[in-house]
């Protein structure tokens, strides 16, 4: 089985140093990791952005809450880039490649220290409507 596994990887690793494509599709992949992985650290701040605990409910639970931080920061900003592409003068900006690269992970916006207060009586104003009370 060691053989078998040896010649496999070479194998990979011949086709991957020939196969510009290859590479291309690898390097997007780990990029896309380690955009989550600083998400992540900004995301769950505490402790390094370590889970430090072994106890199974906890770690869930910290999965959880995590993964929902997540969705939630990648959905709106998927509403805000809408609403920026939505205007006329970057239909003409952007092309292909452009759109292409757009991402809705990034977190420039967020605040991971300090107080932040949510009004949950309030909706988030994202489209040019005002928030509904």
């Amino acid at each position: 089985m060691l053989e078998i596994g040896k010649a496999q990887r070479t194998i990979f690793i011949r086709r991957y140093l020939r196969d510009r494509d290859l590479q291309r599709q690898i390097e997007e992949g780990l990029n896309v990791v380690e955009a989550w992985n600083r998400a992540n650290a900004v995301i769950a701040y505490g402790k390094s952005g370590e889970i430090s605990t072994n106890r199974k409910k906890e770690l869930e639970m910290t999965v959880a809450c995590l993964r929902i931080l997540q969705a939630g920061l990648v959905y709106v900003n998927t509403l805000m880039l809408q609403h920026v592409l939505a205007e006329p003068e970057w239909a003409d900006l952007l092309g292909p490649a452009d759109r292409r690269g757009l991402t809705a992970l990034f977190w420039e916006h967020i605040r991971p220290y300090g107080e932040v207060r949510l009004n949950l009586s309030n909706r988030l104003s994202i489209g040019g409507g005002s928030a509904a009370a």
